[in-house]
């Protein structure tokens, strides 16, 4: 008989949708251009915001979301690809999807950090917030990364989304509805999941903050 056990918390949750949207607004400010590049800017303080604190909750936050907890080594992956390791064992992410995690967090920060150092080379308005630290040629070099290396994101994004819809349409297996709900069903005996305080999350809200606040004043 399958029971209903919470798996995601709050925070990891709005995390996740907060990025998703980033994502798709940066994407759509970037190709479009124009005054939209102020916000395009912008939204990329808001996604390094996520990174550290996706980052911070992955150290002290709830298990789930504690890299310690899913990330793991070949011989663990190998177990899942053999079907040795059941959502009881391991509720959260998979060995497999641990890996897709850190792609997509490795990635996102990638293309933040490129898009700090570059310069806007058609009106020189929309300077990323960190160009005046480095010259002409270290930041040329950083908008051309910037621009190549969104492409591998987008495809790192497409892999995640194929993959969770094959889950889902294959497996039968959903994805989607806990990451919004928080909550899965599971059979037989139920993992004991710790969720992180909320004094937790104000620490990893005030690092993230702090960040931002480093790197927008520098700008």
């Amino acid at each position: 008989m399958k029971q209903k056990i919470k798996v995601w918390d709050l925070p990891t949750r709005i995390f996740h949708w907060t990025l998703v949207s980033a994502f798709a607004f940066m994407w759509y400010s970037g190709e479009t251009g124009g005054s939209l590049l102020a916000w395009h800017l912008r939204c990329g303080l808001l996604i390094l915001a996520l990174v550290v604190f996706r980052v911070c909750w992955g150290l002290w936050g709830s298990d789930t979301a504690k890299f310690a907890n899913f990330v793991r080594g070949p011989k663990q992956i190998v177990r899942y690809i053999k079907g040795e390791i059941t959502e009881n064992e391991q509720p959260g992410h998979n060995p497999l999807g641990a890996l897709m995690v850190l792609a997509l967090l490795g990635a996102v920060l990638v293309q933040v950090t490129t898009g700090l150092f570059s310069p806007d080379d058609n009106t020189f308005v929309y300077n990323g917030y960190l160009n005046s630290l480095v010259g002409s040629d270290i930041g040329m070099a950083m908008r051309k990364i910037h621009f190549g290396f969104f492409n591998l994101l987008l495809l790192l994004a497409a892999v995640h989304i194929v993959t969770i819809l094959a889950y889902k349409f294959l497996k039968k297996h959903n994805l989607i509805t806990p990451m919004i709900t928080g909550c899965k069903e599971l059979e037989g005996k139920l993992p004991l999941l710790k969720f992180a305080s909320s004094g937790k999350f104000i620490a990893a809200v005030a690092v993230a903050l702090m960040v931002v606040a480093v790197v927008a004043n520098i700008g």
